[in-house]
């Protein structure tokens, strides 16, 4: 048998900033956990807003996580109604809205007309109802409404009547639910991918987040700046390139990378630190230009003060490491001051 090896990417000055900028990122997580008032040195980073360089960390993903999947009926379809509910919106303070309003959210005593109304009530009040991290088409032309909210409640019940969580549960593959998360209204490449990553963080299904990435627009953009050249790899096979090569990486810049509480960066979390080392170059390296041609960074960096008790995927297992880590360093309880982004 011939093995042809394909030709590899050609690095741009710019990978070298997306290795250092992971490991600065991180470093402000842990210094924010360990309440250190120098957060950072890096002008850019104490200016800009910027995510964690592991996508489960950032402040959305971990109310995801500890307060809608881990909390409530553990049944497919509950879980799956309070995952897909708080995704469309993919706000917080939405979500505490409606469970002020309504109490325990669940499938079971779901209203159209009462979500509706309540939606339509914070809409009027000049409330915004959607996070600016990504835009949803309307489903308009699939469910009718006027409003993109009602199509987009009409669009959870259509997918949880549709049968959903059993076709989840029969997929045996991370790319078979991209592709059947892909199949619904309204769901296009990049958020089709985004919500199989949370869905997988719950006990729907189980799979390795190294099985499967789409490069989002975003980090196609870090990705054309950061190489000069792809040779004959795909976007997504370059993600896995830089994903596999990361501990040489950081040995050849001398870089101590401090990982997840022992667990390594994940497909997901290297195509995201594309997307942020787009935006960190429009600063660092505004002579390379990227497939936009964005050339500011339009999100400032403020405090957002709340409690934080860092909690992952149960599957992971690595929550009894931060239990360690806090332990060892005398940091239990003191928690309600720290700094989340």
């Amino acid at each position: 048998m011939i093995i042809v090896k394909k030709k590899r990417p050609i690095p741009s000055p710019v990978l070298d900033t997306y290795w250092k900028f992971a490991a600065e990122r991180q470093e402000i997580f842990f210094n924010r956990i360990e309440n250190r008032s120098v957060l950072t040195s890096d002008p850019i980073l104490l200016k800009h807003k910027f995510t964690n360089a592991y996508r489960a960390s950032d402040r959305v993903s971990q109310y995801l996580i500890k307060e809608v999947i881990y909390k409530g009926d553990t049944s497919s379809d509950e879980l799956l109604f309070r995952l897909l509910l708080f995704k469309i919106f993919n706000k917080i303070d939405t979500w505490t809205l409606l469970s002020h309003e309504l109490g325990e959210l669940s499938w079971q005593d779901y209203s159209f007309k009462k979500y509706n109304e309540i939606l339509h009530v914070a809409m009027n009040a000049g409330e915004k109802i959607y996070s600016g991290a990504y835009i949803m088409a309307s489903g308009k032309s699939r469910f009718g409404y006027e409003r993109k909210h009602e199509n987009h409640l009409q669009l959870i019940e259509f997918m949880i009547r549709d049968g959903l969580s059993q076709k989840l549960s029969d997929c045996s593959t991370l790319e078979e639910v991209y592709k059947l998360l892909l199949s619904y209204p309204s769901l296009g490449n990049f958020l089709a991918y985004q919500f199989t990553i949370d869905i997988n963080y719950s006990n729907l299904i189980n799979f390795s987040e190294q099985d499967f990435v789409m490069p989002g627009p975003g980090a196609r953009d870090g990705i054309r700046k950061c190489f000069i050249s792809l040779g004959e790899y795909s976007e997504a096979d370059t993600i896995r390139y830089v994903t596999d090569m990361q501990n040489r990486e950081f040995e050849r810049l001398e870089i101590n990378f401090k990982d997840l509480f022992g667990r390594p960066l994940q497909l997901i979390d290297c195509q995201n630190l594309f997307c942020e080392t787009d935006k960190y170059a429009r600063v660092a390296h505004p002579e390379v230009a990227g497939i936009s041609e964005r050339t500011r960074i339009k999100q400032v960096y403020s405090k957002n003060v709340g409690q934080i008790d860092y909690f992952y995927p149960e599957k992971w297992n690595i929550n009894s490491n931060i239990k360690r880590f806090m332990a060892a360093r005398k940091i239990e309880g003191q928690l309600e001051s720290v700094v989340v982004v």
